[in-house]
């Protein structure tokens, strides 16, 4: 038997007719005895209590059936061995209304083909020409960093992954235009969580609801600014000049094995440019920032980490070549996405009946599991709350399940700019810890602001200090 918070005991499965279901909250808990639970500024919180269930949780909610998931098989037989039984889940389906048809949001043969038209931005030769963009602007900003200055880290960091995102995504400097995306993406992200906890918020979309109405302003400005960058680029006749990645995607054609030879229309590409900006652009700045506080919160590593940048940079800057030669800031970079996955949760519903592990799941049934939970799951990370590099030397690696860790999600849907933002977050680290180390101010409360991506909701404050 498990019990639940509320003294109740539960049985190990839920059986409804043909279907079993894990432990949990009570069958059909109303609404207002569902928010001692949830609180919709963190849902993290619903996570972790649920966590107590173990391998995995189940709840009703307004007539749906939810199932956390937190055992690293399950999660491999969702997003691998059975992933035609699971589609999008309402989280991503919410999110069309700001991306459209992108990556993120795409089912089926439309996400087939953007992925399609999109990997060759991220092939090798392509990333190679961003490698010494990211340096050049990471120098920038550790040149105008001042010896013992208290800086928002979490905000410097967006500021670089702006000014890095503008260059690799548009080929242009931090302009009115890019720092009006940002801005219309910020209010929007301001209402995320609304919009997501709101049932059929689709249909509300046009309602004098002040959200609604904040909502709308700022997509048609967000819209209105991408597309007059995209018809400026279709209009220029040599897109060659440009290394970015809007020229690539408005010259490419879907010619790969199964394409139809077909350019993206002007939407396509507006789909993908907003779902590129907001991945590559929220999820590194927020992973360098918690990176940066792990570091002043741990010195050891950060010494280790800088006898490393000595020894294998030797002074210089680093390069593209160097991003597999820093072993230890790789470990430093993973562990702190372990802690602070930038992408903390994912979900899918189950498009038909499907078993997965010892658990019969109906048609409808929303399923979630969160890289936040099961990287601190004690069973694969001892101490989970402990800053630990080393957890991920090639033979820590070896012993783990594969969805023990998975920042980067998994299977068909797995991030396509995953080497891309790792090279960014390396280099960046790079070339900003040869000069400088951080403390991090006292008194200060730190707290997770879980959106999207998982921001820190204040910022972090530190004092950036001068390596001798």
């Amino acid at each position: 038997m498990a019990a639940s918070s509320s003294g109740h005991d539960l049985p190990r499965v839920v059986r409804r007719g043909e279907f079993v279901y894990p432990p949990g909250l009570r069958f059909n808990l109303p609404f207002y005895r569902f928010r001692r639970f949830f609180d919709p500024k963190n849902p993290i919180l619903l996570f972790e209590h649920l966590q107590r269930y173990g391998r995995a949780a189940h709840y009703r909610i307004l007539l749906h059936d939810v199932v956390l998931l937190n055992d690293p098989a399950d999660i491999a037989e969702v997003l691998i061995d059975k992933a035609a039984f699971f589609g999008k889940d309402r989280t991503q389906k919410r999110m069309k209304i700001l991306l459209g048809e992108g990556m993120i949001t795409s089912d089926g043969e439309t996400h087939h083909r953007g992925r399609r038209i999109a990997a060759p931005a991220f092939h090798r030769r392509r990333i190679e020409r961003y490698a010494a963009q990211i340096v050049e602007i990471a120098d920038g900003l550790r040149i105008q960093w001042q010896p013992g200055a208290e800086l928002n880290i979490a905000a410097e960091m967006m500021r670089l992954a702006l000014q890095i995102t503008a260059r690799t995504l548009f080929d242009t400097e931090v302009t009115p235009e890019i720092h009006e995306i940002n801005d219309q993406v910020n209010v929007v992200m301001d209402l995320y969580n609304f919009l997501v906890g709101m049932p059929r918020a689709e249909l509300f979309l046009n309602s004098p609801l002040p959200q609604m109405r904040r909502f709308r302003a700022a997509k048609k400005r967000l819209d209105e600014v991408v597309d007059r960058m995209i018809r400026a680029r279709q209009a220029e006749a040599n897109l060659d000049r440009h290394a970015d990645l809007l020229s690539m995607l408005v010259a490419a054609r879907d010619d790969q094995a199964g394409g139809d030879g077909l350019k993206l229309d002007a939407q396509q590409i507006r789909d993908q440019v907003l779902t590129l900006f907001l991945a590559g652009f929220e999820t590194v700045a927020n992973a360098l920032a918690w990176t940066w506080m792990l570091l002043g919160q741990n010195p050891e590593a950060e010494a280790r980490l800088h006898e490393e940048l000595d020894a294998v940079l030797g002074g210089r800057l680093p390069t593209l070549e160097d991003v597999p030669r820093l072993e230890y800031l790789g470990r430093v970079l993973s562990e702190s996405m372990r802690l602070y996955p930038p992408a903390w949760a994912m979900g899918r519903e189950v498009l038909e009946d499907v078993s997965i592990g010892p658990y019969r799941l109906r048609k409808r049934t929303m399923v979630f599991f969160s890289q936040y939970i099961v990287h601190r799951d004690p069973k694969w990370f001892p101490e989970p709350e402990q800053f630990r590099p080393e957890r991920f030397t090639a033979t820590a690696k070896s012993g783990r399940p594969r969805f023990a860790y998975f920042p980067f999600g998994g299977g068909g849907r797995q991030c396509i700019g995953e080497s891309f933002a790792w090279m960014e977050a390396v280099l960046t680290l790079a070339t900003l810890a040869q000069r400088w180390r951080v403390e991090l101010v006292p008194g200060q409360k730190i707290e997770l602001q879980p959106k999207i991506t998982l921001r820190p909701k204040n910022g972090i404050r530190v004092r950036v200090m001068q390596r001798d």
